[in-house]
């Protein structure tokens, strides 16, 4: 197994007592068909910050709404993962984006919640002004020696965006080594960047794009595909890649997702990608409750894990 060897970071160079103004320089959709679900990629220009040339792919963005809540109190920042490589979008190290999704939850009173933040960020056009922190996150990154390894990315909604980064600083790096993109979501309607993603795995035979589609989809069992359940429906390809001592894989998306990869991890009996402590040692991965999950069963060093 090689070193496992995590870059430097820069952190907070912005805090939300001392943020700093920037430009959106772009607000797109980024869902390939029309969708219930608001998605949008934004763009902001950092030119002449201190935040320009100091953001690497993997961390996280600050952005701080204007006004208050109901209790008289600025609205709490928000953190986005960042969707464009280090070198920055297209490129240009002066341009940073992120994915929104305009956040609109029904509680059990039938009362709409409106996701300020997401919200604020989706209505936004080119040559508004943000105020933005960070950077922020330190393990949640791609190896100073990334091409050592190989790479399984599990995605749901839009915890696929640092993977967006990650994997076109890997390819346009001449990264030889396997990709796998595993990305699950409710309707085909739902998925991010598919057009990109899509082009990629025409073009590389190293990169394998795996959307899992669970309200349209079913597997040979009849039973819904979900990010999972790919550990089985492409055992083919999978197999041999999550047995190889070099392969690292990463979670990002929904809070509660990785409860059911480390099940699936565990029945599979690829536990080097995780570590399991007494009492969840002594059980079966069915028998895992919600408290073994939150303090025995852990990702292993292999494993990354960016959650929300």
């Amino acid at each position: 197994m090689p070193e496992i060897k995590l870059p430097e970071v820069e952190l907070n160079i912005y805090t939300p007592k001392d943020p700093v103004e920037v430009p959106i320089v772009e607000n797109r959709i980024c869902t390939k068909e029309s969708s219930p679900n608001f998605v949008r990629h934004v763009t902001f220009d950092i030119s002449g910050t201190d935040l320009e040339g100091h953001v690497r792919v993997g961390q996280s963005i600050g952005i701080l709404p204007p006004g208050k809540n109901e209790k008289g109190r600025d609205y709490k920042l928000r953190l986005y993962s960042v969707a464009s490589p280090t070198k920055g979008e297209g490129g240009e190290s002066h341009l940073i984006s992120t994915t929104v999704k305009r956040t609109i939850e029904e509680f059990d009173n039938n009362e709409l919640y409106l996701g300020v933040c997401s919200n604020y960020l989706a209505d936004l056009q080119p040559g508004d002004k943000v105020k933005m922190t960070g950077p922020s996150g330190r393990r949640f990154l791609l190896p100073e020696n990334a091409t050592d390894f190989n790479y399984v990315f599990f995605a749901t909604g839009t915890g696929i965006a640092p993977y967006r980064g990650m994997i076109k600083e890997l390819l346009d790096n001449g990264f030889e080594n396997e990709i796998v993109l595993i990305f699950g979501c409710a309707y085909r309607t739902d998925l991010l960047y598919a057009d990109y993603f899509e082009s990629l795995d025409e073009e590389y035979d190293n990169f394998h794009y795996l959307p899992h589609i669970s309200r349209e989809d079913r597997r040979p069992d009849g039973t819904k595909k979900y990010v999972q359940t790919c550990l089985w429906d492409e055992a083919e390809l999978l197999d041999p890649l999550m047995d190889q001592e070099n392969t690292l894989m990463y979670i990002c998306g929904l809070k509660g997702m990785e409860s059911g990869i480390y099940r699936a991890l565990a029945k599979k009996g690829l536990t080097q990608y995780l570590d399991v402590r007494e009492p969840a040692s002594g059980k079966t991965p069915d028998e895992w409750d919600e408290r073994d999950l939150k303090r025995y069963v852990k990702p292993s060093a292999r494993t990354f894990v960016e959650v929300y």
